[in-house]
Formats: C-alpha cells, sequence, structure tokens
C-alpha cells in the first residue's frame, strides 16, 4: 500500500454506512459521529426524555448496523433512511408508554413542536422541512388530528372522544389533511399518477 488514505471525515454517508455494515471500527465510529447529533433530536423531539431518547439513539445505530445490508439509496438519502429509523423508534416508545390520550391543551405545543421545532437541523433534509410547512399550513382542527393520528397512532375514534367532536368530522379532519399534504407534497415520481 502506498500510505496514502482518504480522509474518513470526508468519506460519503453511504461508505461510512458500509464500514458500519462491515465492522470497520474507524468507519463505524466515524458513521456514529456524523449522524449522532441528527439522531438523538429526531428522538428528543418525539419523546421528549433525553434519557429514553439517548436509548433510542443507541437502538437506531444497533439497527442501523444490523440492517445496514438493506439499505437502498433509490429509496433516499442515508440520512433519510437513519431518522426514519429514529422516528418509528421513538414512536414505538411513546406508544408504549403512553396509559392515556394526550390533554388537548397539549396538542397545539405538539403541533408546534412538529411545524416550528428549534430541533430543526436535526431533520434538516428537504422533505422534513416541506412537511412541517405543510403542516403549518393546515387549519387546526386538521392538523392536531393528523398529529394525533400520525405522531399517537390513535385511531379515529380515540381522536373523536378526545376532542369531542363526531366520529365523521374525526375521519374527515384526518382524511382532508392526508389530501391537502398529498397535493402540497406530491411527487410525479413518487408512483402517485394523480394530475
Amino acid at each position: 500500500m502506498s500510505g496514502f488514505r482518504f480522509p474518513v471525515g470526508r468519506l460519503p454517508d453511504e461508505a461510512l454506512l458500509s464500514g458500519l455494515a462491515t465492522g470497520d471500527p474507524e468507519l463505524a465510529v466515524a458513521f456514529v459521529r456524523r449522524f449522532q447529533h441528527r439522531v438523538f433530536g429526531v428522538a428528543m423531539t418525539v419523546i421528549g426524555d433525553q434519557q429514553i431518547a439517548e436509548d433510542i439513539a443507541q437502538q437506531t445505530f444497533e439497527r442501523a448496523w444490523r440492517h445496514a445490508q438493506v439499505y437502498d439509496s433509490r429509496r433516499g438519502s442515508v440520512t433519510t433512511w437513519l431518522t426514519t429509523i429514529a422516528h418509528n423508534l421513538a414512536i414505538d416508545a411513546v406508544r408504549a408508554r403512553r396509559t392515556e390520550p394526550v390533554a388537548p391543551e397539549d396538542l397545539d405545543a405538539l403541533v408546534g413542536a412538529v411545524t416550528e421545532t428549534p430541533e430543526r437541523w436535526a431533520l434538516a433534509d428537504e422533505a422534513s422541512s416541506q412537511l412541517r410547512a405543510a403542516v403549518a399550513r393546515l387549519p387546526r382542527g386538521q392538523a392536531r388530528a393528523l398529529v394525533m393520528a400520525g405522531i399517537y397512532g390513535m385511531t379515529a375514534q380515540q381522536i373523536a372522544d378526545l376532542e369531542q367532536i363526531p366520529l365523521g368530522t374525526a375521519k374527515t379532519r384526518i382524511r382532508a389533511a392526508m389530501a391537502k399534504l398529498r397535493t402540497t407534497l406530491g411527487s410525479p415520481n413518487r408512483g402517485d399518477h394523480v394530475q
């Protein structure tokens, strides 16, 4: 070997992920360092508890290590893939520990956290910025229903009970919010042939 080595910090994300998968300790450490703040930020934004967010961040990197071979760059960047893992783990943790519904007065703060979070850099990719902006433009009732269904996994019936509205209204709010998001965020290359 010539002794020349490309600086690890300048390697592409995909190369670091490959190094993580193969067990290269230097590349694995570089991978974790590159994404640790972003992954923790996602977990903290969703869960709101530092200790649990740290656990979720660790679980995210463990899952990335175990499933690195299934990563497909055609479906999104390494950042998007990793933050999706963190987000899903955080939502699972919220669902597991939440025994009672969110108080209605807390939902406005939650909608604000989804739309105007100071941890914006944690979800800095373009798609998440567009999603936050689109959710912020929704009517408040629709945004609340969407957050309850999408983040907390509540059913339409649970949303109706919590918001003290008819079941049909809850379903309509969720459908209307999703339709507006599809229209706002729709992309012709996603396979949606809606015109």
